[in-house]
């Protein structure tokens, strides 16, 4: 009866779809734009066709450099309206009959229009604009249901994909920056932006590469791989206030509670938020679908560098948390903009684990350890940020950046362990238990400073930053090691101590730079110079317990420390850069002064001084071959510092079964590194290709280097090798088919294979491992709007590591993994949505599961004429979340299982407010515009 009402659904869609296409048709349009005054074409004018009955967008194209545009789609209209509109000129409208497929419209002559006015009209009407570096779309043009927010909004934007986390891909690149008229509004969760504000107060979507801000003030290019996106507030509407409140009730006693108010006054913005729950999630939910189940919700397959790994459920320990946060920002008079946040977050965390591990040593003998734990935190954090940007006249702008964090943790915690031998005879244990309360204090300003020098691109910029970091920590300990081995020279340690730690590290960095343009606005070289100093000192004392005096007064120096770490780097650079309208390359070489110093005042014979000195090189070239598809390459060499702990010649006890010692002739490392991209987005046919390579190869890389002893307790060091490299790639495309104004089909296909090969030691024995994987991945997503959305992804990981030592044998591993998203949206008003997570390996030993279901569920209902929401969630529908793993590798099999979060079933309710824009502006149909 199942599989039968499986077929049955398949062939009802495919008969829906099959009859959607049959009704649509496909076109191509082309023309050539014309400016009437001197014939010239016009360059980055829009043209965008529009159903003549509701005036929705069918797709639109920007003209290039030769005024030539192309509009190519699928229309089950028989005629459809053409715009051109052109900042300057009069608006240009006709209508198309679609009776063939290809129509040349040959040369449209754009004639003038010196009405200033009307071409402010003609601008905001446009669906599209191009305004230099910057897409812009008329939030107007674009139609949604009545109660759309802003991510709705944006899943309607042609080029834009909005994932299942609120995740952003714009043209195929990813948002990593979210602004409200220009200023940050909560940017640690844009989902809060996105899911919070509504469509009707907006007016304008702003699309450009990101930048930072005296990037953008002096003229200079931004991350070309990221986009920022701006949402522009209707003047009329950016008054008043609105918000959400939320809270929920579920099985064995879960809540969750949230709040959000926001006042809007022009420029002046104050915003509060407010949560909790005890479901592991870390943030602010409101109850909602999409963010309900914090911590993890779904089955977890990693691939390790040295084996495979499986994983079912999700998460680790039970979290009880709370949050509160504020934001406010405002106009200072005519030169200064001020941003100010304060957040607060508290939680409670319990978790209990067990783990077994087989471990395999380089000739080939094997030993056991098993190990358990449990430990409570309880964790206080708050953190402050102010910004103000003063512009002292249009050249000239200042940036400061103070904030201030405290945190508390509060953590008690009980462990044991043993190791056995090949012949599982039992050859030391330990146990310990620990009560730790530890205070951290950051203080951090920056200030920027960028002034622009003539017409001709040239800057000077300044940039400072000062960060200072106190951390206290009390450590009351109790802890036994017993050895067992009869030859062992060893004997038993027991501890009953405090440990008192203050760790202060200041970290002081200047930067400037000088811009001298040798060709304006084209070629430029670029002084630099740079300076830091990371100063550390870390006092250490433990005392242990003293029978006589009764309290901890022994003074014990082998397990204390006294030091003090200064690393000092000076790095003048030369950067040359040339800029084109379609393709630009820089250089950049930087030599690096570095100065170490260790000053041990318990240990003065472990102190030292090193002065280190390499080259640093950066190439770019980036090349845009037209508005849809570009290539880049990247060159670095980069190297880097030992640690100056790694260098001292110490004997660190802290761990009685784990000691290390620092190689004071460990030597800095090199890396070469590669990366060229192709990306070409066609939002014509609605298609994406992206493919990347990315290569490295390390020189006098560290590693650590362990012996193991008779006892099984291990002692490390560190050392540099040569001789690893990393490869790795991926090949994507996507292609999205419109069937009518409602309906679209997008399908995905990837690949990603690398080749990795790592130098590593196995009880003093080197040898190397090569990683070789490729993971192929295929899926779609069907969406009708208002009806429902499908989403079903599968990815294969295939991974194969080889050895050269012949103790090793080399391994394969395979998994398979499914994940299927749903959401129903009918009846009306009644939303159904699904997450349901398969996962499958066919490697893993007898009597391991080698598959596992996750699946999540959540119905809502919309009251209150859409201001209210009702929903009814369950995590993990199957009871399937045990959190047991398998971790395979060529030293070790791992057995392991924690405390995790269980099935439960919750009822929310939501409630929306706002008055922001007068009550009534939105129409009374299923569907509005502005």
């Amino acid at each position: 009866m199942n599989k039968f009402c499986f077929y049955l659904a398949v062939f009802c869609i495919t008969i829906t779809f099959s009859k959607a296409f049959s009704q649509s048709k496909s076109f191509q349009i082309s023309g050539t734009i014309i400016a009437q005054d001197d014939n010239n074409p016009l360059e980055s004018a829009t043209v965008y066709l529009q159903q003549i009955a509701d005036s929705t967008l069918v797709t639109y194209d920007i003209s290039d450099d030769h005024g030539e545009f192309y509009l190519e789609g699928k229309t089950n209209q028989k005629q459809l309206n053409l715009f051109i509109s052109y900042v300057g000129f009069k608006k240009h409208a006709q209508i198309i009959k679609i009776d063939t497929e290809k129509i040349d419209l040959h040369a449209i002559i754009l004639e003038p229009d010196n009405n200033v006015l009307d071409a402010v009209v003609v601008k905001s009407s446009a669906p599209v604009m191009i305004k230099k570096d910057t897409l812009e779309f008329n939030v107007r043009s674009f139609k949604t249901k009545r109660d759309a927010n802003v991510e709705d909004l944006l899943k309607e934007l042609p080029g834009v994909e909005v994932d299942e986390d609120g995740k952003l891909i714009i043209n195929g690149k990813e948002v990593d920056k979210i602004l409200v008229n220009g200023k940050p509004f909560f940017a640690g969760d844009p989902t809060i932006t996105t899911r919070n504000l509504t469509k009707d107060l907006i007016k304008k979507i702003q699309i450009m590469d990101t930048r930072t801000k005296a990037e953008a003030f002096a003229g200079e290019q931004g991350d070309k791989t990221h986009k920022t996106l701006n949402l522009v507030i209707d003047e009329k509407k950016n008054r008043g206030v609105f918000g959400r409140l939320s809270a929920g009730l579920g099985t064995d006693k879960h809540y969750e509670y949230a709040g959000m108010f926001n006042y809007f006054d022009n420029d002046q913005r104050l915003s509060v938020l407010s949560g909790g729950n005890d479901i592991n999630s870390p943030g602010f939910s409101f109850g909602e679908i999409r963010k309900m189940f914090g911590g993890g919700n779904g089955i977890s397959i990693k691939n390790g560098s040295l084996g495979g790994s499986q994983g079912y459920g999700a998460g680790k320990g039970l979290v009880e948390s709370e949050n509160i946060g504020a934001n406010y920002a405002d106009e200072l008079g005519s030169l200064v903009d001020m941003t100010a946040n304060y957040f607060y977050s508290g939680s409670e965390s319990d978790d209990k684990s067990e783990t077994q591990r087989e471990n395999i040593l380089a000739d080939g003998t094997r030993y056991y350890t098993n190990s358990k734990s449990t430990s409570f935190n309880n964790s206080t954090n708050h953190s402050s940020n102010l910004d103000f940007d003063i512009e002292i006249d249009s050249t000239f702008l200042i940036n400061i950046s103070p904030s201030f964090k405290y945190a508390k943790n509060e953590q008690i915690s009980r462990s044991s362990s043993d190791a056995r031998n090949a012949d599982n005879e039992l050859t030391n244990q330990s146990q310990s238990e620990s009560i730790i309360d530890n205070t951290t204090q950051r203080l951090r300003n920056k200030l920027y400073a960028t002034k622009r020098i003539g017409n001709k691109g040239a800057f000077v910029k300044l940039y400072m930053t000062s960060d200072m970091n106190n951390s206290k920590t009390d450590n009351l300990l109790n802890s036994e090691t017993n050895f067992f081995e009869e030859n062992s020279t060893s004997e038993d340690i027991l501890r009953d101590q405090t440990i008192d730690s203050d760790d202060k590290t200041g970290n002081t960095f200047i930067f400037s730079s000088y811009r001298l343009p040798i060709l304006a606005n084209e070629l430029f070289l670029d002084f630099r110079y740079s300076y830091r100093r990371i100063k550390r000192e870390n006092t250490k004392s433990t005392f242990d317990f003293d029978d006589v005096t009764g309290g901890y007064t022994s003074f014990n120096a082998d397990l204390s420390k006294n030091y003090e770490h200064i690393t000092a780097t000076s790095s003048p650079s030369l950067r040359l850069e040339y800029r084109k309208k379609n393709w630009s390359t820089s250089i950049q070489s930087t030599y690096l002064s570095r100065n170490l110093e260790n000053k041990d005042a318990l240990r003065p014979v472990t102190n030292l001084k090193r002065k280190l000195e390499a080259l640093e090189v950066r190439y770019r070239f980036n090349y845009r071959f037209s508005s849809k598809s570009s290539v880049g390459f990247n060159y670095t060499l980069d190297n880097e510092a030992p640690q100056i702990g790694r260098l001292q010649n110490f004997r660190d006890e802290t761990n009685p079964l784990h000691v290390y010692t620092g190689n004071p002739d460990l030597k800095a490392s090199n890396s070469h590194k590669i990366n060229l991209h192709y990306k070409v987005f066609n939002f014509q046919k609605d298609t994406d290709f992206y493919t990347y390579f990315n290569a490295s190869i390390d020189r006098d890389s560290p590693i650590s280097k362990t012996i193991i002893d008779d006892n099984l307790a291990r002692e490390t060091t560190y050392t540099n090798v040569n001789g690893g490299y990393n490869v790795n790639g991926r090949i994507s495309f996507s292609k999205q088919v419109k069937i009518d104004s409602v309906k679209t089909v997008k399908f995905y296909v990837g690949v990603r294979p690398s080749v990795r090969k790592s130098i590593n030691f196995n009880n003093g024995v080197q040898y190397a491992s090569t990683v070789k994987s490729v993971g192929p991945s295929l899926g779609l997503r069907l969406r009708w709007r208002d009806v429902l959305e499908f989403s079903p992804r599968y990815r294969l990981s295939f991974t194969k590591n080889s050895y050269d030592i012949d103790s090793f044998n080399d391994q394969e591993f395979l998994y398979h993994s499914l994940n299927l998203r749903s959401a129903t949206f009918l009846p009306k008003d009644f939303e159904w949505r699904n997450n349901v997570s398969f996962s499958y390996n066919p490697n893993i030993a007898a009597g391991f599961q080698k598959s596992a279901w996750f699946w999540n569920s959540t119905l809502a209902y919309s009251v209150l004429k859409d201001q209210g929401t009702m929903t009814l969630k369950v995590y993990d529908l199957l009871n399937q979340n045990t959190n047991a793993r398998r971790i395979a590798t060529q030293n070790y099999i791992q057995d392991s299982q924690s405390t995790v979060l269980q099935q439960y079933f919750m009822l929310s309710f939501s409630w929306k407010f706002n008055s922001l824009g007068k009550a009534g502006i939105i129409n009374k149909g299923k569907y509005s515009r502005g």
